[in-house]
């Protein structure tokens, strides 16, 4: 009897907390419709970021929160295609792009706000590559992190939100989120990328077998971990290969 009245309890106090967390959530999303003029309350938005390497393996995140919350299946990461390099303005407006065209070929409902990470110049990109997507009618602001100012379309001076405000921090997790998604799309690029580039210099292991010990072993550490037999099983690679192929790494 002890035990189901602690149990009982325990249930109490955890719907307690998350009823407290779904009003903290939903006061966060009035507030940021009144401080922002919004037209409805953003219960489901979609923040944007870019990630590259000094201009390589740029890669863009789009992540949805909803009703204050990560829903992360329905996170996306793209390779920008455009050759930009560092210019993120171009590479912002191909995701945003890309992104809503994409959701608009599959019916997926449209947000209520996007969220960008930047400022103006990331801001005036997006609206511009929404206007040609036909979809101006989308609700989307930036984000700068220097001063976690708010920028909004046509309007000179950014929104400073008070630092306490649940709105803001809202906007921060949002933005947090898509900047780790992003930047975690970029890593495991460039891990490829620096694993081709060394497997690339072993005589013998060309792009096709550099793309089965990648999808077999993952790293470069895994590959070096891995015995001559487990290597040699991958078609196309034979004892001697496998030999020579841990010789150059060191084994």
């Amino acid at each position: 009897i002890e035990l189901a009245e602690q149990n009982a309890r325990q249930v109490l106090e955890d719907s307690a907390i998350e009823l407290h967390a779904s009003d903290r959530a939903e006061e966060a999303l009035f507030r940021l419709q009144d401080e922002l003029g919004l037209k409805v309350v953003p219960r489901l938005m979609v923040c944007f970021d870019i990630s590259h390497t000094q201009g390589t393996e740029v890669v863009g995140s789009a992540v949805v929160f909803q009703n204050g919350e990560p829903r992360k299946g329905l996170y996306r990461h793209m390779r920008v295609k455009g050759d930009w390099g560092n210019d993120d303005y171009r590479s912002m407006a191909e995701v945003v792009g890309r992104y809503f065209r994409r959701l608009e070929e599959e019916g997926g409902p449209i947000p209520d706000l996007a969220v960008i990470d930047g400022g103006k110049g990331q801001l005036s990109a997006s609206v511009e590559a929404l206007g040609a997507q036909g979809m101006s009618d989308v609700t989307v602001i930036a984000l700068a992190k220097k001063n976690e100012e708010v920028f909004l379309p046509g309007r000179g001076d950014p929104v400073r939100l008070d630092r306490r405000h649940r709105a803001l921090h809202l906007l921060q997790r949002i933005r947090d989120e898509a900047h780790r998604f992003a930047v975690r799309y970029n890593r495991k690029l460039r891990t490829k990328r620096t694993l081709r580039s060394e497997l690339g210099e072993i005589p013998g292991v060309g792009p096709k077998r550099q793309q089965l010990l990648l999808k077999r072993f993952g790293s470069l550490r895994g590959v070096k971990a891995a015995t001559r037999e487990e290597i040699s099983r991958i078609p196309g690679v034979s004892e001697a290969l496998a030999s020579r192929i841990l010789t150059y790494l060191g084994r």
